[in-house]
């Protein structure tokens, strides 16, 4: 038998028709909406008199657009935002799917609470109208964005058209230093391979580095993918993936476990499988990374400065409209750059773990005079493990506000912003011209980078702090 990767198990397993050229009729798993596009296509889904084929299958979530700070409702910051709320609550509702409503406590971003709930699975093909939908590709599952449209078509028939994309494997070998995490990673690979780097792949994440991570770094590494400009992400499920997994809501149980457990063990690319590209990387030689422009291949280690356009990896007029935007110049340390905002959150970077992080950094010290620092949990379960901790304390001693779980300012929607020319250092994914609010200037990092920047008021590494604030 011809040796197969990962991606070409998954494709076959759920081909249900070949069709006109490299396109297929796929069957779709899961389907995951969330209240600024799901209800678009659940309303719509309703007007053409279609059913969902499985409503068992679906699921829904409040996180784009819900209002984070304490105390919440269904009001939001965005205008007609209630709206999208009560519409979503009402469509969900009268299709009988599993709904995690504003206050409910499981509520959460929808690429976070999809894996601590066991709703997606090794071996399962997930889809959401959200482009980070690839962050579940971390426990071996074939998880892609889509639009409303085709959601709609989704939830009616079970299935959807898709391209095949062509495979490659990035191997992340070596040993990586204590301060480098999984964004350095995923920022590293799209600085030095480009922002388009993946267009067209799936992209399977493989070698020593990536097996030594821990599945919440996982779903780091994947959500980056988009960034890469992947179909998608996804990680060989292993015996950390079946630990992080078993007794979770939703994942098998008793003899189904057992069963689930044995074809998840053949979820792994055969030796010899071939590749259309394979990429390499070295993590040791790798440091704490953050942008310096407005794409994420626009990035250069934490201890280094703005690139000259013919280092940038960037056309001349995109190069001079980043350094504009962001008011720079080439040549500038990036730790030189005071920054007026932090935000810890996202589906990249608000699981557990990452809170746990930059807590130690911001344990015993203070948030710099003049800036204003926002953690936001990934989810409920989360925020309530964080406080069993502890770790909301750390926080706010610290001076960041603790707030209820969303996606809250990885972007602008309309809704609460930073502020137009602000310098923020945020753990979100993406810097592009106004994401965080109108002409706000983001550079992004790791959670650990983020509370360094924030103690410090400007950009530095967890690694630059120096002796007189380390002390506690």
């Amino acid at each position: 038998m011809t040796a197969r990767t990962l991606f070409e198990k998954l494709w076959s397993a759920h081909l249900v028709r070949e069709l006109d050229g490299d396109s297929a009729l796929i069957a779709v798993d899961r389907v995951f909406l969330h209240e600024r596009t799901g209800s678009v296509a659940l309303k719509s889904l309703a007007q053409s008199a279609r059913r969902l084929v499985d409503p068992s299958r679906v699921f829904c979530t409040m996180d784009h657009i819900v209002d984070t700070r304490p105390g919440r409702g269904d009001d939001t910051l965005l205008p007609g935002g209630r709206a999208f709320v009560s519409e979503t609550r009402a469509a969900a509702r009268a299709v009988g799917i599993r709904l995690f409503d504003v206050n409910d406590p499981l509520q959460g971003i929808v690429h976070v609470i999809s894996p601590e709930l066991g709703i997606v699975l090794p071996g399962a093909t997930v889809v959401c109208p959200d482009s980070h939908t690839c962050t579940q590709g971390a426990l071996g599952a074939f998880a892609w964005g889509i639009g409303s449209t085709e959601a709609e078509h989704a939830l009616a028939t079970g299935t959807l058209r898709v391209k095949k994309p062509k495979t490659m494997r990035v191997r992340f070998e070596g040993v990586r230093s204590s301060f480098v995490t999984a964004k350095d990673l995923a920022i590293a690979l799209i600085a030095r391979f480009g922002s388009v780097g993946g267009n067209g792949y799936a992209v399977e994440f493989a070698g020593a580095a990536v097996e030594a991570l821990d599945i919440e770094e996982r779903l780091t590494l994947c959500n980056m993918a988009t960034e890469f400009s992947a179909v998608t992400g996804f990680i060989a499920p292993d015996d950390k993936t079946f630990d992080y997994l078993i007794g979770r809501p939703y994942a098998p149980r008793g003899s189904d476990w057992e069963r689930a457990l044995h074809a998840w063990r053949a979820l792994r690319s055969d030796a010899g499988a071939v590749f259309d590209r394979e990429i390499v990387i070295d993590v040791s030689a790798l440091a704490p990374m953050v942008t310096w422009g407005t794409s994420p291949q626009h990035a250069v280690p934490v201890s280094g400065v703005v690139p000259a356009e013919s280092e940038s990896g960037t056309s001349a007029e995109s190069y001079q409209r980043a350094l504009h935007y962001m008011g720079l110049s080439s040549g500038i340390p990036l730790r030189d750059l005071e920054i007026g905002a932090a935000f810890i959150g996202s589906c990249t970077n608000s699981r557990l773990s990452d809170l746990r992080r930059a807590a130690e950094v911001l344990r015993g010290r203070r948030v710099a005079s003049g800036v204003r620092a926002i953690c936001v949990p990934g989810s409920m379960s989360v925020k309530r493990a964080a406080e069993s901790e502890g770790l909301d304390k750390v926080f706010l001693d610290a001076g960041f506000e603790w707030r209820e779980s969303g996606c809250s300012m990885c972007f602008f929607a309309g809704g609460e912003s930073i502020g137009a020319k602000q310098r923020v250092i945020s753990s979100t994914n993406r810097n592009f011209e106004s994401r965080q609010g109108p002409e706000t200037r983001t550079h992004i990092a790791s959670p650990e980078t983020v509370a360094a920047s924030a103690v410090m008021g400007r950009i530095a590494g967890a690694d630059q702090l120096p002796a007189q604030v380390r002390a506690s």
